[in-house]
Formats: C-alpha cells, sequence, structure tokens
C-alpha cells in the first residue's frame, strides 16, 4: 500500500451545503480508488498569490492509501475528478 496526501483548495465563497457537496464528491471519489485514511477541513486562509481572482482559499486535506497494482490509474482518475470540478481552483497530490 502506498500512501498518498491530497491537498485541495476550493473557492472560499461556497455556501455550507455546496462545500459540504464538494467535500462528499471528493470522499466518495477517493473511496472508490482508494482506502481514505485521514481527512481535515483547514478552513479558509488567505492565498500567498491571487488565484481566479480569489485572494482566500478553504484549504481540505486528505490521506489515503492506494494498492500498487492500480496506482497509477487511480491516480489519475482522482486528477481528473479534481480537474473537471468547478469548484476546486487548486490541488496537489503526493506521495507521503
Amino acid at each position: 500500500m502506498n500512501k498518498y496526501e491530497s491537498v485541495i483548495i476550493v473557492k472560499p465563497n461556497l455556501s455550507k451545503v455546496e462545500l459540504e457537496k464538494v467535500t462528499l464528491g471528493i470522499e466518495n471519489k477517493i473511496n472508490v480508488l482508494a482506502k481514505l485514511t485521514n481527512k481535515e477541513d483547514i478552513g479558509v486562509r488567505k492565498l500567498a498569490y491571487e488565484i481566479h481572482k480569489n485572494k482566500e482559499g478553504h484549504y481540505l486535506l486528505y490521506q489515503f492509501e492506494i494498492n500498487n497494482e492500480n496506482k497509477d490509474a487511480a491516480i489519475g482518475e482522482i486528477e481528473r475528478f479534481y480537474r473537471i470540478t468547478d469548484e476546486i481552483i487548486k490541488y496537489i497530490i503526493v506521495k507521503i
């Protein structure tokens, strides 16, 4: 099992319902492809530089494990989901 960590920045002006919808979508996608081990809602923070006219972002942190045999396909599918979700303005996945 390979361990990964994903930090996601979503738009700061989302309502509570919209934020819950985004987080549930992320968690469902990760659970389908991997085993979610930890999640943390860091909250709204000031960005170091402006991204898509946003000066703040809502940070989410996810840690998950992926089996060795399908890790590349799973990471690719998770990143594809991040790219097509309009509420996500920036993301990164790193192996820990």
